[in-house]
């Protein structure tokens, strides 16, 4: 007998192997993870749109698929939630923004499409901070997400409602996105898995950046596996996204179980691109090493590709903002929005065509180096943060007060230089602090190796089993 109370708590391909073979409900599914949101959201505030009687309609007309003999798909009976900077049809679509809480989506994005088609039971919308703009999550409409490890303390951003919504137990699956590390940022705060694939491998369709090629939708999940069965689902080419890549020639969930003997990993504490808390270091680089025993070797070794966060500022985030310069009357909503939105806003009127291209070229200086320095390796690994989970009231670590909006932004993030460069990354929970906060470890290979990625994260979670801490959240 399958306890209401233990469903949360399932994996996808646990789920799906009891529903599509009956002997579990999608519908008992549904009233399981319903009771979990009422019960669990209100702390955390993780889904900010939440309909329970469009849950049970749909999981009952899967069921019904089911009972007809129809191809069920291989997420079937999965929930999922997606984060509010991703369409969902007739689902608001307010960016976090209390200006848009009336915008609703007219259409499905390809990654929401793909993952209703392949059975899934989509369970609400997530917070975000303002469009998504640093890493944590609290905006003027919805207020902040709570960490479920430790309320009161951030979950990261953007995709920070996705990621402790995962790790609370709402849902084994989310849909997260990640312009500087915000698919890795929270969920290596919260203690879950979070990829940032190659640049194409999902279709991405996050409005306006239809040619953004450092902007990804990321699975975010509780196993490696459920997040390779993920990517499996929502990869491959979609017109809508004209830098989409063809169906890769492998399945992802098979890859994950290859190993990494004969692996070369190189080791870095910070990549050189910001400070690192020593505590957060030591609990990243003890969870990397047991993969010496999986027969991969170590070498403390990092790109000297210099020191990337103006090309960042300058060549991404700065423009890419921009893109929205038109959605509002920035100066008149003051007290509406975050006033480093509106910050960032006013930069962007004042960075020029010459710094663009200086950070252009910088990010291309950046890539050879990068992509000569993993001629020697399979895997650069790293911790995914500076820092572990600091207080809400913060911007970001106390060692960061005082320095410019841009360092504030990106000094504690090691996840960034994978945007800049388009290639694959992700973070697995490492261990905790002396006090309880999660911390991740982050995993990097080539352009287009994704499987390498997800071998390596597989290693570590059978060397450092993680499923059987759950947050307690009063």
């Amino acid at each position: 007998m399958i306890s209401r109370t233990d469903i949360p708590w399932m994996q996808a391909t646990e789920i799906v192997e009891l529903t599509s073979t009956g002997q579990l409900a999608v519908s008992e599914i549904a009233e399981a993870m319903i009771s979990r949101v009422e019960s669990v959201n209100p702390t955390i505030n993780a889904i900010v749109d939440f309909d329970p009687d469009q849950v049970r309609r749909d999981a009952e007309a899967l069921d019904q698929k089911l009972a007809r003999g129809e191809n069920v798909g291989p997420l079937f009976g999965v929930p999922f939630t997606i984060k509010d900077l991703t369409a969902v049809k007739d689902r608001k679509l307010t960016f976090g923004m209390a200006p848009m809480k009336d915008n609703v989506a007219d259409h499905d994005a390809v990654i929401v499409k793909r993952l209703l088609g392949a059975g899934g039971l989509f369970l609400g919308k997530t917070n975000t901070p303002e469009s998504g703009y640093y890493g944590g999550t609290d905006n003027h409409l919805f207020g902040p997400t709570h960490n479920p490890w430790k309320i009161g303390y951030t979950a990261g951003g953007s995709s920070g409602g996705a990621a402790a919504a995962v790790a609370a137990g709402l849902g084994p699956i989310a849909e997260g996105s990640d312009g500087a590390g915000s698919v890795r940022i929270p969920s290596a705060m919260c203690g879950v898995v979070g990829l940032k694939p190659s640049t194409g491998r999902i279709p991405q369709t996050i409005l306006p950046g239809r040619y953004f090629e450092w902007a990804y939708h990321g699975p975010i999940t509780r196993s490696v596996t459920d997040n390779a069965l993920m990517l499996d689902v929502v990869s491959g080419f979609d017109n809508a996204d004209p830098m989409s890549l063809p169906d890769p020639s492998v399945s992802y969930v098979a890859e994950v179980s290859r190993g990494v003997s004969g692996f070369k990993i190189a080791w870095s504490e910070n990549l050189g691109v910001g400070e690192v808390d020593p505590e957060v270091a030591d609990i990243a680089r003890n969870a990397l090493n047991l993969l010496t025993q999986a027969g991969a070797t170590i070498k403390e070794d990092q790109p000297d590709w210099g020191f990337p966060e103006d090309a960042m500022w300058q060549g991404i985030w700065v423009p890419g903002f921009a893109s929205e310069y038109d959605l509002l009357d920035w100066d008149s909503e003051s007290g509406n929005v975050d006033e480093n939105l509106i910050a960032i806003m006013k930069e962007a009127e004042n960075t020029t065509a010459v710094d663009y291209g200086r950070a252009q070229e910088f990010r291309g200086r950046m890539w050879d180096t990068f992509s000569s320095f993993m001629e020697d390796y399979d895997i650069l690994a790293s911790p995914t943060l500076g820092a572990a989970a600091f207080p809400l009231e913060q911007f970001a670590p106390s060692w960061l007060e005082g320095k410019p909006l841009r360092s504030q932004v990106l000094q504690w993030l090691f996840t960034y230089p994978y945007n800049m460069m388009t290639t694959p990354a992700i973070t697995v929970p490492a261990g905790f602090t002396s006090d309880g906060r999660p911390v991740g470890l982050q995993l990097a290979s080539r352009l287009h190796d994704d499987a390498a990625v997800l071998r390596a994260a597989c290693a570590v979670e059978k060397l450092n089993p993680w499923a059987q801490y759950r947050p307690e959240i009063s």
